[in-house]
């Protein structure tokens, strides 16, 4: 009998189990991963961008996760000798619309307490001579890292107090009951008295797996990247976003100096027609027929169509994808755009329709299920995993649940 099974060896999982395991050393803990290996979907296919927190309402979790999650993982990959690069980001406003939703991120870059400075054209050309703009904002606290090496080293500390990591352990049935949650995966049968699930992509269907019907479904987005030839490797010094449009769900084409050294264009956002599914001709008739048949799925495909409809054209014709990147980097050509890895992200969707952009958890009264860890979950592992973790204590005291608690001066930091 585990104290605590622990589903998913992504980025959030991982940081969830390394902070229980030091707030309770003494526990028995189980981690489960469906692949050989962890940070094999949505950890390990996106930017590796360490986001500042420019975007996001002020007060809000995410806003206040995002900046305390900058310094965290910085400070973790300090402790592991895992490299990054502080590089900073550059948004960059092309046109007079653009520079109307520049201010407003300035004043929320603001009210979310980060360092910034605002850059004339003059300036912007002088940092960036290959990016054209009118001006730009530049928030030096962003960085890039690869979290696939932030999540092995998390597993690895896990591992370490005791914890005990099962790969390719495909969950397929759970069970609740008034004094354990019996997990089966294969031929496997395991019994925690408390289950946390971080599934990502799954999450609804892990929910459903409890006997409870979701409230939403995840909608899968593939985003798709190109990477530069090498010779381009050079040719921005920071990262460089464009400017979003505040209507749209995502942050528009960008360029990323990638911690290996190369750049990236991208991502866009089209419909996946598979869960994990990466590559174009990935296609599960199952995914696609759950997503097409989903009322709320099909009202926010209908509230975004025209954006939608852009998207995919840009997916299947390099052209418009080009366009998009030429707005502010006139000297990359199609020639330019060479094939890489795109990633899945994980979008909950309302039964009414509408993206869900908040944390969203599913509890029973021996579970805590990850419904919802909106982007950029992984800049914010650490602080979402440490707010996991106290929901977890909250459910044990429901339970009337006793385990021996280690407290750190600040659990947070502890697990950096």
């Amino acid at each position: 009998m585990y104290d605590f099974i622990i589903i998913g060896g992504g980025i959030v999982g991982m940081s969830t189990a390394m902070q229980l395991i030091q707030l309770y050393p003494d526990a028995k803990m189980l981690l489960l991963e469906k692949e050989s290996g962890p940070a094999r979907h949505q950890t390990g296919h996106n930017s590796g961008v360490i986001h500042a927190g420019v975007y996001y309402t002020p007060g809000s979790l995410k806003a206040r996760f995002c900046l305390e999650g900058n310094k965290a993982t910085k400070a973790f990959c300090d402790k592991h000798a895992i490299r990054y690069d502080e590089c900073g980001k550059l948004l960059v406003a092309t046109n007079a619309l653009e520079m109307e939703r520049m201010k407003a991120l300035w004043e929320r870059t603001a009210a979310n307490g980060l360092e910034r400075s605002w850059l004339s054209a003059a300036e912007l050309r002088e940092r960036e001579p290959n990016i054209v703009g009118i001006g730009g904002i530049f928030v030096p606290s962003s960085g890039i890292v690869s979290y696939a090496e932030v999540t092995a080293a998390m597993a690895r500390e896990f591992q370490a107090a005791g914890g005990e990591i099962r790969y390719s352990a495909q969950v397929q049935g759970l069970q609740e009951h008034a004094d354990q949650v019996v997990v089966r995966a294969g031929a496997d049968e395991f019994r925690g008295r408390f289950l946390i699930t971080c599934s990502g992509l799954m999450a609804d269907r892990v929910v459903r797996m409890l006997g409870i019907e979701p409230s939403f479904i995840i909608c899968p987005f593939r985003g798709e990247y190109y990477l530069l030839p090498k010779q381009h490797n050079q040719i921005v010094n920071h990262l460089i976003y464009p400017i979003p449009d505040p209507s749209m769900p995502f942050l528009g084409v960008h360029l990323t100096r990638m911690i290996d050294g190369t750049v990236t264009v991208g991502p866009n956002a089209v419909l996946a027609t598979k869960r994990e599914g990466y590559r174009k001709s990935d296609i599960s008739l199952p995914d696609l027929f759950e997503t097409l048949t989903t009322p709320g799925i099909l009202k926010v495909l209908a509230k975004n169509l025209r954006p939608g409809l852009i998207e995919l054209k840009n997916s299947l014709f390099k052209g418009g994808y080009l366009k998009q990147v030429q707005k502010y980097c006139p000297s990359i050509t199609k020639a330019d755009l060479t094939d890489y890895p795109a990633g899945v992200r994980a979008q909950a969707v309302s039964r009414d329709g509408k993206l869900i952009d908040d944390f969203l958890f599913v509890n029973t009264r021996r579970s805590v299920n990850v419904c919802n860890a909106p982007s950029p979950a992984a800049t914010s592992a650490i602080p979402i995993g440490a707010h996991i973790v106290d929901k977890v204590r909250e459910q044990l005291a429901a339970t009337g649940t006793r385990l021996t608690a280690r407290i750190p001066d600040n659990p947070q930091r502890a697990a950096g």
